[in-house]
């Protein structure tokens, strides 16, 4: 069993995700996101590389890169790897700030990964579309209105955050008329299941015609480097509006 959790923790699933958006467009796009949340001691590998499209759009870091005691070099390996698909995009996790928030800014800005806090603004090449991400609570500089600011500029929102507690905040702030997309990580599935019990949400997808909401299990592990019930995974999520 411990063989079987150790396994667990450290495999490298790539969960595919469609989803289609209705618009009066008859010239349909896409926009493919690559989202990965709480990496912790994890190494991004090219093993992991070997299984991402090479066609994304953009990369959404969604917090936890990183927690106590992993080394900086590690966090920018990461980082560079991750970057050189596409534009990439970083909201802080909770354990992030433990490795020192300047070391960090300065790893992002090195590769030039968006820091998205408490902001929005439109994604590149595709017009319509605005991503929008929040600082995490452990700050207590979470601020969803300014996040929201003008946001009806935008046909889609692409809504980045750590917890799920506050992609819920979003969720009620943005009108049902408005098509979006959502992602947030930091439950890790609960890492350690026993049936449908855990001690945290198991992550989930849910869509519909206007609305989508992600919520990963995580890519890596804290504490121990166990899982059991809620594997290990990022995601390729294909937009069709």
């Amino acid at each position: 069993m411990f063989l079987h959790m150790l396994s667990n923790a450290f495999q490298r699933n790539v969960v595919h995700h469609d989803v289609t958006i209705n618009t009066r467009n008859n010239n349909k796009k896409r926009l493919k996101v690559f989202f990965i949340s709480d990496i912790h001691r994890r190494k991004i590998d090219k093993k992991l590389i070997d299984k991402i499209d090479k066609d994304i759009d953009l990369i959404v870091i969604g917090g936890d890169l990183a927690e106590k005691g992993v080394r900086l070099s590690r966090i920018a390996s990461n980082i560079r790897i991750l970057s050189t698909f596409s534009q990439t995009y970083y909201v802080w996790g909770n354990n992030d700030r433990e490795v020192g928030e300047r070391a960090i800014r300065n790893i992002m800005r090195k590769f030039r990964v968006i820091i998205l806090e408490n902001e929005n603004m439109p994604i590149p090449g595709h017009s319509s579309w605005g991503i929008c991400g929040t600082e995490d609570p452990t700050s207590e500089k979470v601020d969803i209105e300014q996040t929201l600011k003008d946001i009806d500029e935008y046909e889609h929102i692409l809504a980045v955050c750590h917890q799920p507690k506050v992609l819920r905040e979003i969720e009620r702030e943005i009108l049902p008329t408005v098509a979006s997309v959502l992602l947030a990580g930091h439950t890790h599935g609960g890492q350690i299941r026993i049936g449908k019990f855990g001690l945290l949400e198991k992550g989930s997808f849910q869509t519909n015609s206007n609305r989508t909401k992600l919520i990963s299990n995580g890519y890596g592990t804290t504490k121990v480097p166990l899982r059991l019930g809620a594997p290990s995974e990022c995601h390729i999520i294909t937009i069709t509006y």
